[in-house]
């Protein structure tokens, strides 16, 4: 039986699900109302319903962000001369022969992704609250909506690459947000730094 070493703690793995999963409707009733689908406002019992849905759905999204930061970001913000490597080849996507970099507990890819949703995460959150909450001047109100339309967007296109790269791109990758573990083998293939590190601390 392969060793197994723990990756994500149940805290991770609580705060990932809450992102993911409060992201994902948000996405829904976002689209719902921006393109005016009445299947969907039907689905969450009609448009005043899914506003007040989709305004506390937020607040579950910017407490899940804001928790994130104890989670990854000192990792993502961590870069060194192996993360330009990995820039510099793509991660190794582009060609199977090529040879990534070793890597710390996540990759350079996934530093990216994260400050990505955390920057635009934090946008959408600001202009929203700002449209829910206030009564201000109307081209505050529309600066907010645009803000919060583009990062909509941005964030829809990133969430399906983030998923294909945990599942069919990298398998054995999705267990970790499951489980919280990994077999020891596949963690010195994947993240040989993180493991050193945690060798080095026995």
């Amino acid at each position: 039986m392969s060793t197994m070493v723990r990756k994500a703690s149940g805290f991770e793995i609580f705060n990932h699900w809450a992102l993911a999963l409060s992201c994902i409707l948000l996405a829904i009733t976002g689209f719902g109302f921006l393109f005016k689908v009445e299947g969907i406002f039907s689905f969450f019992g009609g448009g005043q319903s899914m506003k007040t849905i989709h305004n506390y759905l937020g607040v579950v999204f910017s407490a899940a962000l804001f928790l994130s930061i104890f989670n990854w970001l000192k990792e993502a913000m961590t870069f060194d001369a192996d993360d330009i490597t990995w820039i510099k080849m793509a991660g190794g996507y582009l060609s199977k022969k090529a040879k990534t970099p070793p890597m710390g507990k996540i990759n350079t890819g996934q530093k990216f992704y994260y400050l990505a949703i955390l920057v635009f995460g934090i946008a959408i959150s600001i202009s929203g609250n700002i449209v829910w909450l206030t009564s201000g001047e109307r081209s505050a109100i529309l600066l907010s909506h645009l803000v919060h339309n583009i990062a909509f967007d941005l964030i829809v296109m990133a969430v399906p690459v983030h998923v294909y790269l945990a599942t069919l791109a990298n398998p054995g990758t999705l267990r970790i947000m499951i489980t919280g573990t990994v077999p020891l083998e596949w963690a010195k293939k994947k993240h040989p730094k993180w493991v050193a590190e945690l060798e080095s601390h026995k």
